[in-house]
């Protein structure tokens, strides 16, 4: 219920010191966490070398999200031991684990040198990265949470929504250094090791300061009146007055919050990479740049979050980012990479096919041999990634691909020998290349050509969209809960959200990519899941910043 308070308070040394210890720790957490995914296409390359290129580069993806997927289970395990231990020593031993496991990926031998036991090793240190990080969170969010006055708690969490951001920043920082060190050659080669290894200095870093921390005063508190919780799991879950609370929190906050957050930053740096064909290093200085700009804005929205309450900022987030994507990324397009939306918008590709020949076109084992014509002529434009949409072709005719006016008929290669196979292929993709260049479709964005200052308006603004849903959600979170069951209840919702709605959109949206053809379509995902949470979370989500934290027993 609400409760009058005191007026907020300047911030005492003490609490400097734990948004700054708190918040340090979470920030090499995940800048360890995302190494991996700002060098998912190298990954791809060094431990899943016995697929082809893009099967490879999505099979990299579901990697990077099993440590996604196993979140809520550390949530779960840590949660516990938080609720029950304390705040402090759960989350020194969720650092150490990430630590360590991001170190071994970088002195770990690639497919090249031992095979299948590579990405099997690569997958397992992700699971145990996944974990720890299920367990990080909320262990930060509600340690800060925990030391803040009333009417500051929104200002005081915000920190620890930064860290994910710095995170992501410090990694795509260190890459760049590395790469631009060494040169591109050597980097893809070797060098991509080094930021993993130096984690481990930053591991150091992080125990030190983790060690000099004190337990929160609320779970001392709770503590010494002997009020901790000896089964936070049943408690949590197992009580339906908690467990409302929990599934509301996941579908009308943390699910819509987290595509948005994987939009603006993750899907939008693979999106340039991929799709718009941009350098890395570019594409990485410019996420990076608008990560610089955007990230005061978490503390911002969370100061702002105080005042005006929770609810509405993120609310309005998920509703900007519903119904803005669309319209973001075909301006990110133009500004990227003109030459490609100059060829899409003069000579649409359309793959005309009998839909009965048509398979699903993701192909993460490289085992499937596509030998319709419906398959071979969606596979040559993924390859050459090429946006195209679809159109019905009569039963039984085989599929054409139209690039402007010029119609190129496709093939099957049922019943023909090796040879035959070979060369009709060859024939194929050297005319649709022909064509697609005639048409003006390039191979790769033009540097010069490249509106760098729009790119990153762009970005920013996506950024901006991110701080919006993520600045104040962790103290919203912290008072939906009460104290003795905080950690593990606030948890699970946050990383099933961040974890399975949020970590698998890439993966997602690339294969839907892949389905469609039209690159433009993956948004569906995350445009969905925000539409929802805006929905849910405006008519069932009560506001929650003048709760008091410490009567919810």
């Amino acid at each position: 219920m609400a409760t009058v308070h005191p007026a907020p308070r300047p911030m005492t040394a003490e609490e400097k010191k734990v948004i700054f210890a708190s918040s340090l720790g979470t920030v090499f957490e995940w800048y360890d966490f995302y190494l991996y995914g700002s060098l998912a296409a190298i990954i791809a390359k060094q431990f899943f070398s016995g697929l082809d290129a893009g099967s490879a580069f999505i099979f990299a993806l579901l990697a990077f999200a099993a440590g996604f997927i196993v979140r809520p289970f550390g949530a779960i395990f840590f949660g516990r031991l938080g609720d029950m231990i304390g705040r402090k020593y759960t989350f020194l031993v969720t650092i150490l684990i990430m630590g360590l496991s991001t170190f071994i990926v970088g002195v770990l031998p690639t497919y090249a040198s031992i095979g299948v036991a590579a990405p099997v090793i690569l997958i397992a240190l992700r699971l145990l990265q996944g974990l720890a990080l299920g367990g990080e969170y909320g262990g930060a969010a509600t340690y800060v949470a925990e030391h803040s006055p009333h009417g500051k708690r929104g200002a005081y969490t915000a920190w620890i929504q930064t860290t994910a951001t710095m995170g992501l920043f410090l990694s795509l920082l260190v890459i760049l250094g590395t790469r631009t060190a060494m040169g591109e050659s050597a980097f893809a080669d070797w060098g991509w090791r080094i930021p993993f290894l130096v984690s481990i200095f930053l591991l150091a870093i992080s125990v030190w300061i983790r060690l000099s921390m004190n337990e929160s005063p609320a779970f001392q508190k709770m503590k010494a009146e002997g009020r901790t919780s000896k089964a936070p799991l049943t408690e949590s879950f197992g009580q339906w007055k908690n467990l409302k609370i929990v599934i509301l929190a996941l579908i009308g906050l943390t699910a819509g919050q987290a595509v948005v957050w994987y939009s603006g930053q993750f899907y939008a740096l693979f999106f340039m990479t991929q799709a718009l064909k941009v350098d890395n290093a570019t594409a990485n200085l410019m996420v990076a740049a608008s990560l610089l700009i955007g990230t005061p804005f978490f503390i911002v929205f969370g100061a702002l979050s105080d005042k005006i309450g929770r609810k509405p900022i993120i609310m309005a987030g998920c509703l900007l980012a519903a119904i803005t994507y669309f319209p973001v990324f075909g301006a990110l397009t133009k500004a990227a990479n003109p030459d490609l939306a100059a060829a899409q918008a003069k000579n649409q590709v359309i793959v005309t096919a009998d839909p009965a020949e048509c398979s699903f076109q993701f192909n993460p084992t490289g085992t499937v041999k596509f030998t319709s014509s419906c398959d071979i002529a969606k596979q040559v434009l993924a390859g050459a990634s090429v946006s195209y949409d679809n159109a019905v072709a009569a039963p039984g005719t085989a599929a054409s691909i139209k690039i402007g006016e010029t119609v190129i008929p496709g093939y099957t290669a049922k019943g023909l020998s090796a040879d035959e196979a070979k060369k009709k292929d060859g024939e194929f993709k050297k005319a649709v290349a022909d064509t697609l260049k005639t048409a003006g479709y390039p191979t790769k964005a033009d540097p010069a050509k490249i509106n760098k200052v729009m790119v990153i308006l762009i970005l920013t603004y996506l950024v901006i969209l991110v701080t919006m849903v993520y600045g104040p959600i962790a103290a919203m979170l912290v008072e939906m809960f009460p104290t003795r069951i905080r950690y593990t209840s606030m948890s699970l919702p946050y990383h099933i959200g961040n974890g399975w709605f949020g970590g698998l959109l890439p993966t997602t949206a690339f294969a839907i990519v892949a389905q469609t053809g039209n690159m433009y379509n993956g948004l569906w995902y995350p445009i969905i899941i925000a539409a929802m949470t805006f929905v849910i979370g405006t008519l069932f989500i009560r506001e929650t910043k003048d709760v008091d934290i410490y009567a919810k027993d």
